[in-house]
């Protein structure tokens, strides 16, 4: 599944986001709006991991949805 993809399904995923990254906020995804780099660097700064590791998190949870 594609960024845009990601984007224009949002709404629908952000659940499931949420569900696998509770530390983040609704104010956290509402502003993500499907942005992976966004949602990556919440990550660092919410759980402490380093920039690779959120990044292979947002790309773990992109495989999830096909």
């Amino acid at each position: 599944m594609n960024k845009d993809i990601i984007a224009g399904k949002w709404t629908q995923l952000k659940g499931k986001a949420q569900a696998r990254w509770g530390d983040l906020t609704d104010d956290d995804f509402d502003v993500a709006e499907g942005n992976a780099e966004y949602l990556a660097g919440k990550l660092q700064e919410r759980y402490g991991w380093e920039r690779d590791r959120a990044q292979q998190e947002v790309r773990d949870f992109e495989k999830t949805l096909n």
